[in-house]
């Protein structure tokens, strides 16, 4: 019912920025709380960041003061502003959005990878 597509990424180097979109399309009225993960090989999928309808947000300790999180409603689309950005931030960043009529269901963007060089 919903698709989300992220956008964004590429290679920059340390110290450098990148802003990440996702749009998401669909029956999108049914989205809740939305948020961005991210993969690196050999590690674990991690939360970097969830933001509400309201426009409340959470962080991962390891990305505060450096990424901002926010959502335009009426665009269906989430961003990520990305700071002060280092080589570990290196990963496949994913979208998320999580179906507010059905527990604990959730829709997955394809990822978008984000390379940060030395």
């Amino acid at each position: 019912q919903v698709q989300l597509a992220e956008s964004g990424g590429g290679l920059v180097q340390a110290g450098g920025s990148l802003r990440l979109s996702c749009v998401a399309s669909g029956d999108t009225f049914i989205i809740n709380v939305m948020g961005w993960y991210r993969q690196a090989p050999g590690k674990q999928r991690e939360l970097v960041a969830a933001i509400a309808r309201s426009g409340v947000a959470d962080y991962a300790d390891s990305v505060k003061g450096r990424f901002t999180i926010s959502r335009d409603n009426a665009k269906n689309t989430m961003y990520l502003q990305m700071d002060s950005l280092t080589p570990e931030d290196t990963a496949v960043y994913y979208c998320k959005a999580e179906d507010r009529f059905v527990t604990k269901y959730a829709y997955w963007g394809q990822g978008t990878q984000v390379t940060v060089s030395s």
